[in-house]
């Protein structure tokens, strides 16, 4: 999936993921993809509820060797 901004989480643990992606959203434009790589297992669950409190479309997540892989679009 293509992306404007990436960014590396890995090694950082529940809520630092969170908080680094809502800074690094708040500095794209709207319709823009941010692609956020952690390695928190709990990342999967908090992406998704950061998606439904924001408003922002986590519009992609995979898995691969624990670590996972979110695209979230702006709104």
């Amino acid at each position: 999936m293509e992306f404007q901004k990436d960014l590396d989480a890995r090694g950082l643990n529940c809520p630092l993921p969170i908080l680094k992606a809502k800074k690094a959203l708040a500095e794209m434009a709207s319709g823009e993809i941010l692609r956020v790589i952690a390695t928190d297992p709990g990342s999967v669950r908090d992406f998704q509820a950061f998606a439904r409190q924001t408003g922002n479309e986590l519009v992609g997540q995979a898995e691969n060797n624990k670590e996972f892989t979110f695209f979230m679009k702006r709104k």
